[in-house]
């Protein structure tokens, strides 16, 4: 019989870090679940809680509609750190 792989269980790094409500405003607290092409990850990926998932798509959803992210980007130039001109 094949043995069952055990993974580390991946935790909420928005419960971890104890925060109520994801402000569209804090670029560095969404980038968690950003792709490097600034698609929304999905929970499997970052371990984030139904809750705080919810909160961080909505409040990227918000960012990109105010120009704080950008929908897409330019895929032939693709910059290893995205954030680095985000305040």
């Amino acid at each position: 019989m094949a043995e069952k792989r055990k993974y580390s269980r991946k935790y909420c790094k928005y419960c971890e870090a104890k925060i109520e409500f994801l402000d569209y405003k804090d670029t560095k607290l969404l980038k968690h679940s950003l792709s490097e092409r600034y698609k929304i990850m999905p929970r499997r990926l970052t371990g984030n809680c139904k809750k705080h998932q919810e909160m961080a798509e909505i409040a990227i959803k918000r960012a990109r509609h105010t120009a704080l992210i950008p929908y897409i980007i330019d895929t032939k130039n693709i910059v290893a750190n995205p954030f680095e001109g985000l305040q």
